[in-house]
């Protein structure tokens, strides 16, 4: 049961002094829709999770989307969808909704699950020594527009029911961890849509409800309000919608400026984003085609079926859901490097729920012995601006994007043109809370291969250190500035003499799990050939004979040499030089 209370403080002159309106949810309907939003989030990502990244600016045919199978939601333990957001609640959990963004950074500097793209860039940013909001800055992380922080957002909804301006202050404390511009306002978004799936059920002012958690000039407002046209334009068509979508978020590159990508495969937030709306909004309703549509627009389809299967579920409450989304899952199980097994889960989402709710100026209260939930009524009071959209709500409604003054959006600031940097660092006494340090690239170097000087180096696929790549600790990535020009590590020796001297190198190529791209690794001793490999797949170990070098002072010369310019880094775990 919800509803609107309304509660009026009176003077003792019984003039009235305050009108607050309260959203009421007993607390037992709270943790049913939001442990709907987790199933939802889990089913969707494994549900995606075999076509992630496969079709890349083509919808995947009906005949290669997965089939459900309820065991397959206990695949969900080790995505990044998922974790990520854990680690959030962690820190939530431990310090409380008022944690410091530099606090927040450091918890996120050490988890110690695998990342990619602007999570990546900005957590090996903090291991280094920038703070935030710099680690996800623009002028310091390229992938600043990606879809990370929209991937992992549902938390800041799930313990903010209808509380956007919880939503808001989650979004620039955690999205900025690893996001600037569009990248912080799709998670602000997709958790102002979760924050109002407590209380309503239909997907069309969900969405506004989410629109009017960003800034209206953004271009992520702008695909929003596109696909909410194009929609109510073809509402029985979504690869019409599809098609609108790709020709002006994929083709179009003033659209994706400042993300990583470019050609078919595209990690950005604005074009991902749209593919959740497409589940939400042609799903009509079903569980099913929701998280299946999102899946079929492709690109990264694990992630956003995932999103809009989590809202949608959240409409519903737990207790509704068919059992195949839920009845294998393993409540036993933690989530990789969590402290959360799903029942913790819940509990501590609650538990930050009840703190968001009181610190907002709500109420828990007593009703027939079970608690309930009053949350203050963040009600659209002022609008901030009007979209004509034909049809978003009917073919003549005007569609208006209200703020609730609780909102204290901060001024639209695209990811192309930022503000300066803050060019803040952590203090000494923060870094040594850091239990894990990421290095520059020549400061890898010499770290792990003294001596060794590196030249040459390019800047494709963020070359320098990675704690851990395919089963090795402390490895070095290289690539070559260009094609035709080689990325070479350099180091002038003094072999000794009467000895067998050999040099050992372990190293692999791009994707080590499958022999898909390669380099050629060349090793040179005062610029003669000594070796010219390819390098393909996983680990190598290699060794080079330098006895003809006994006694003398040689310069030693590795070469990770472009083959075919695709992919071309090369990863060092090992560089020695071995006497028998």
């Amino acid at each position: 049961m919800k509803k609107i209370v309304l509660v009026i403080l009176f003077f003792v002159s019984s003039i009235p002094l305050l009108a607050q309106e309260y959203r009421e949810i007993p607390v037992k309907d709270y943790r049913d829709k939001m442990k709907a939003g987790w199933i939802g989030q889990i089913a969707g990502v494994c549900w995606g999770a075999p076509t992630e990244f496969k079709f890349n600016g083509v919808m995947i045919p009906d005949d290669k989307m997965p089939e459900w199978k309820p065991e397959m939601i206990n695949n969900a333990f080790g995505q990044d969808d998922l974790y990520v957001e854990m680690t959030f609640l962690r820190s939530l959990e431990q310090y409380g909704l008022n944690i410091s963004q530099r606090q927040a950074g450091i918890d996120f500097a050490n988890s110690g699950y695998q990342l990619w793209h602007a999570n990546d860039a900005g957590r090996k940013n903090l291991r280094r020594g920038f703070a935030p909001p710099d680690s996800g800055h623009p002028a310091f992380n390229i992938h600043a527009d990606d879809i990370d922080y929209q991937i992992e957002s549902d938390f800041s909804g799930l313990i903010a029911p209808g509380l956007p301006s919880v939503v808001l202050e989650l979004g620039y404390k955690f999205g900025g961890l690893m996001n600037y511009g569009d990248g912080i306002y799709a998670g602000q978004f997709v958790g102002g849509m979760y924050a109002e799936a407590f209380f309503e059920s239909e997907i069309k002012k969900i969405i506004v409800a989410g629109l009017a958690c960003i800034p209206q000039d953004s271009q992520y407002a702008e695909m929003v309000l596109d696909v909410l046209r194009w929609y109510d334009e073809n509402p029985n068509d979504w690869t019409t919608c599809w098609k609108k979508i790709d020709e002006k978020y994929q083709k179009n590159k003033d659209y994706r400026r400042i993300t990583c990508n470019s050609g078919d495969y595209n990690i950005d937030a604005k074009i991902n984003g749209a593919y959740i709306l497409v589940g939400l909004l042609y799903g009509k309703g079903d569980l099913d085609q929701t998280i299946i549509l999102s899946t079929r627009c492709g690109q990264d389809s694990d992630c956003n079926p995932s999103n809009a299967g989590g809202v949608l579920f959240t409409t519903l409450g737990f207790s509704k859901l068919p059992p195949r989304f839920s009845e294998k899952l393993d409540e036993t199980k933690k989530f990789s490097y969590t402290a959360y097994d799903f029942p913790a889960l819940v509990d501590v989402c609650e538990k930050l729920a009840r703190q968001a709710i009181l610190q907002s100026g709500g109420r828990v209260v007593k009703r027939n012995s079970e608690d309930v939930f009053l949350i203050p009524a963040q009600k659209t009071s002022s609008v901030r601006t009007t979209a004509v959209r034909r049809g978003i709500f009917g073919r003549k409604t005007i569609v208006t994007v209200p703020t609730p003054p609780e909102l204290q959006l901060k001024p639209y600031k695209p990811s192309w043109q930022p503000d300066p940097p803050q060019n803040v660092k952590f203090t000494a006494t923060e870094n040594q809370l850091i239990n894990i340090r990421d290095y520059q690239l020549d400061e890898a170097v010499e770290k792990f291969f003294p001596g060794w000087k590196l030249t040459d180096c390019g800047l494709d696929m963020e070359p320098g250190f990675r704690e851990e790549y395919y089963g090795k600790k402390n490895v070095v990535m290289t690539h070559p500035k260009a094609r035709g020009e080689a990325c070479i590590l350099t180091k002038t020796v003094t072999l000794p003499k009467n000895k067998k001297i050999t040099l050992k190198l372990v190293v692999a190529a791009h994707n080590a799990a499958k022999a898909e791209f390669d380099w050629e690794l060349v090793v040179k001793a005062d610029g003669k050939e000594l070796l010219k490999q390819q390098i393909i797949g996983s680990w190598r170990d290699i060794t080079v004979d330098l006895s003809e070098y006994a006694g003398k002072t040689v310069k030693l010369e590795l070469l990770n040499q472009p083959n075919g310019w695709s992919y071309e880094a090369g990863y060092w775990n090992e560089i020695n030089l071995q006497t028998e």
